[in-house]
């Protein structure tokens, strides 16, 4: 149900919400090269906070506080949107390719069903637990067969960011707020303040100041891109279409993300694939499909006979959609 307590409609996705769909996994998808392309001269961790900044005001001014404690609030915000952009950006500084990037994250749709069967007793079903295994298999893939132009730290650092997303979905899962956007926007306070400790740690107050006073329009112009198109118009149009239609008619529409992301990293930053990266990644594109794409019109029964990942955002038995945040697909 939506927060107007009605059901999501049972019937086909409109063209126009299919446009809207594709809008937002086009926006998604060159987030990656955008951000990539942002960090030039500027601290990663700071470019977080900076970022974040933008997404926090006016906006938590705007939308209501989740009905969460602040502890849980921020436990949230902390893998959601910390952990995952921290790791993400410094992933990104240290050479990972921003196509690249953008097919192994998608790596938190296969992690969410392994730490959902922790947290949660979700048992998987058979097809999300051989989904599970081709994702694991495509990343090894990657990862063993990686050109120079991928440094081993970066692909690190993409995959926990990858599992800082995933954690950060089954918390949200069990938290089960309706309204993703306002949880998006009040748990990124958890944000500014660490980022920007940590960059004076780490990159130095000479480099933090240089950086804040000699910012560039590409520095403003990815910052913008990122927190009103991907995070906030993004999420709006996001939330809006998972609150009109069934999970399973929504969520496969983020499988587009990584391709318009690799296609938009040859396009701007001639970045191609190797053989076997590509290879990996398309067997780990085909455990996120197995994982994600679902019958959108299945009986109760089989719903509550094959409990769903928290990663694809389920309906429980009762047709309630848990939070939108479960389901943000690739949402930077």
């Amino acid at each position: 149900m939506d927060v107007n307590g009605r059901r999501p409609q049972a019937g086909p996705v409109t063209t126009r919400d299919s446009l809207l769909a594709v809008l937002v996994t086009v926006i998604w998808g060159m987030n990656f090269v955008v951000i990539d392309e942002g960090l030039a001269g500027f601290p990663p961790l700071l470019f977080v906070a900076l970022r974040f900044v933008v997404v926090l005001f006016p906006a938590v001014f705007l939308l209501p506080r989740p009905d969460l404690p602040w502890s849980t609030l921020l436990l949230i915000g902390t893998f959601l949107s910390l952990g995952q952009f921290a790791l993400l950006y410094a992933s990104l500084h240290a050479g990972m390719p921003a196509g690249l990037a953008s097919l192994v994250l998608q790596t938190q749709v296969v992690a969410t069903v392994v730490i959902a069967a922790g947290v949660l007793h979700e048992r998987p079903s058979v097809r999300a637990a051989c989904g599970v295994a081709l994702g694991a298999a495509g990343l090894a893939v990657v990862a063993l067969g990686r050109s120079a132009e991928t440094p081993l730290i970066g692909l690190a650092l993409c995959v926990l960011a990858a599992l800082s997303w995933a954690f950060g979905n089954v918390l949200s899962r069990r938290a089960a707020v309706k309204s993703g956007l306002s949880l998006t926007v009040w748990s990124a306070v958890v944000v500014p303040v660490p980022m920007i400790g940590l960059s004076l740690l780490l990159d130095g107050p000479q480099a933090v100041g240089h950086a804040l006073t000699h910012i560039t329009w590409g520095n403003i112009a990815s910052t913008i891109y990122t927190a009103v198109l991907a995070s906030l118009v993004g999420y709006g149009i996001w939330n809006t279409l998972l609150a009109r239609y069934q999970a399973a008619q929504v969520v496969p529409f983020t499988l587009l993300v990584p391709v318009v992301g690799v296609i938009t990293a040859w396009l701007v930053q001639h970045e191609r694939p190797g053989p076997l990266e590509l290879l990996g990644g398309l067997i780990l594109l085909l455990g996120v499909a197995v994982v994600a794409i679902r019958r959108p019109f299945a009986r109760a029964g089989e719903r509550a006979g094959e409990p769903q990942p928290a990663g694809v955002l389920p309906e429980d038995d009762a047709g309630t959609q848990v939070h939108p945040s479960s389901a943000r697909g690739l949402t930077l």
